[in-house]
């Protein structure tokens, strides 16, 4: 029984219901930085090597993927909140099967159904650009990458702090604190769950549902009353014009020639957004840092700084969105990530790894400390090592996988040398804010305003599903293109990636602020690509 919280202007009414909606992207953001903290101590509990940490990381998404296929279809039949309460129910499933694993399979397995609920970003952005009036809906859609930021933020400091503890602490231990990290996500989930029922639903699918006096209901909580009857009027209308289709219909429709235009905008933008590196830096953030040299502690010290600065780039982007457009932050977020991957790319490419007597020296003590056997650093006194990859791939003959998640960080701190640490953080940095400043949440805001009321149902979920597809990609293959490209080589693919996404986005994306739903209908599916290039050229 939903118990509805209303406040006296239609802004504040909007505002909150957005934040709940978004709230499942603060879940996703702790549960992104929890996985990055614990997987180092995962891959010494379990024995894992560099697939299977790409697989139990990129296992979240390989849930996403299968659940993208019924999302469209859910939110059709039983509604936008309905469906968010479910999927919040599916992350506290996914959270005690994930902190109480007694087994690689079983955490897998764990990650697998949370996988499932990150559809809640996809739900949240339908329902908040459904919800939000059409001069706002940019700034509204944005929470949702806020709000990712937020509980990025909120879960690097918790194992951060619980990394600073655990030398000292009497009941934290390297064999448990991963649990702590992946089980606290628990609290966040029992208050989303509780204000979703605080929420109504979605006033257009309602209209779709002939439930008109509940809509009007729903748009005279987020407009003025006198408008509230002209944006139901012109729902009508335009449902009218659109036949109710069923799924298979929708799918049918959206892969039309008319629909031809909106498909390829929503697909460039969601391998471009996805195959960019941003996953690589959010779901691995410490053995990024850890490849410049860094101490375990320190890396994780510096996952606080990338939660910062992704914070205060959202807000920057929540500013903007609908006094710049989508398009101008778009084309200056890509340029400035190809600009920052080109500076990590030239940061590292110079590195090389020398056991000299004052790293042999400081390893030793080190080895000792952790009751490591130090006859397994004989082999490598007075060596030099050119590359990451050449380390990398002694080391993993020396050490067992139990024992090289946990000495593989200490050791490139101590040996590594013409590393340009600057160069470096400045790349990672000034791509955590371009993302964050631009394709992040411009593109949930895009996929939320482009699509069609007939098709958005199926829309959406697809748009979301190519994202995720490309994201996996690159979840599933960093922790193996460490070992195998070198980290230098990574970031200068990903810098490509970028470029080309640049280009085509100059060249097609259309501006769409300030336009309701139903305008941009008529607007891009009467457009063509030959005449949008023309008209951005």
């Amino acid at each position: 029984m939903r118990q509805l919280v209303k406040f006296n202007s239609a802004n504040m009414n909007v505002t909150f219901f957005a934040l709940v909606a978004a709230f499942g992207g603060f879940i996703f953001g702790l549960d992104a930085a929890n996985i990055s903290g614990a997987l180092r101590f995962v891959s010494a509990e379990f024995e894992l090597d560099s697939i299977q940490q790409g697989t139990l990381v990129g296992g979240a998404l390989l849930g996403v993927i299968l659940a993208l296929f019924f999302t469209g279809t859910f939110c059709e039949k039983f509604g936008r909140a309905t469906v968010l309460l479910a999927i919040g129910c599916t992350y506290s499933l996914s959270s005690v099967v994930s902190a109480f694993a007694l087994s690689y399979e079983m955490l897998f397995v764990g990650r697998f159904i949370g996988g499932v609920a990150f559809a809640s970003i996809t739900v949240s952005a339908m329902y908040i650009g459904e919800i939000a009036p059409a001069e706002k809906r940019g700034k509204f859609v944005s929470i949702n990458q806020f709000m990712i930021g937020l509980g990025l933020l909120c879960a690097f400091v918790i194992n951060y702090f619980l990394v600073k503890a655990l030398p000292t602490s009497s009941w934290l231990t390297e064999e448990n604190i991963w649990r702590v990290m992946l089980g606290a996500e628990l609290f966040a989930n029992a208050i989303w769950i509780a204000l979703i029922f605080c929420i109504p639903e979605s006033p257009r699918w309602l209209a779709k549902k002939g439930r008109d006096g509940e809509a009007l209901s729903v748009f005279e909580m987020i407009a003025s009353k006198g408008s509230a009857q002209a944006l139901l009027t012109g729902v009508k209308v335009s449902l009218e014009n659109n036949t109710d289709l069923d799924t298979f219909s929708q799918l049918k429709t959206l892969f039309s020639a008319k629909l031809r235009f909106v498909v390829f905008i929503a697909v460039v933008y969601a391998v471009v957004q996805g195959a960019t590196g941003m996953n690589a830096v959010l779901f691995f953030a410490p053995m990024v840092f850890e490849q410049v040299g860094m101490s375990v502690e320190n890396t994780f010290m510096q996952t606080i700084t990338t939660g910062v600065v992704g914070l205060v780039a959202t807000l920057v982007a929540i500013g903007f969105v609908e006094k710049l457009g989508r398009r101008t932050l778009t084309l200056a977020g890509l340029a400035l990530v190809v600009v920052a991957h080109g500076s990590t790319y030239i940061g590292f490419k110079q590195a090389s790894y020398e056991f000299n007597d004052s790293a042999m020296e400081e390893l030793t003590a080190h080895f000792e400390e952790k009751e490591i056997s130090i006859a397994l650093l004989a082999p490598f006194s007075g060596k030099r090592f050119s590359s990451d990859v050449a380390l990398k791939t002694e080391l993993a003959k020396q050490f067992d996988k139990k024992t090289l998640p946990l000495v593989s960080g200490v050791i490139i701190e101590k040996t590594i040398s013409n590393v340009n640490a600057v160069l470096v953080l400045f790349g990672i940095f000034a791509f955590l804010a371009a993302f964050n400043l631009s394709i992040g949440p411009i593109m949930w805001v895009i996929f939320s305003e482009i699509f069609p009321n007939k098709v958005r149902s199926v829309a959406l979920p697809f748009a979301a599903l190519v994202q995720t597809i490309s994201s996996w990609s690159i979840q599933q293959f960093f922790p193996w293109q460490l070992d195998n490209m070198g980290v230098a080589n990574i970031f200068l693919l990903y810098a490509g990636i970028g470029a080309f996404g640049l280009i085509l986005m100059y060249r097609y994306l259309p501006e769409t602020k300030g336009k309701t739903i139903e305008a941009l209908e008529v607007e891009l599916t009467n457009n063509t690509m030959k005449g949008q290039k023309n008209s951005n050229a």
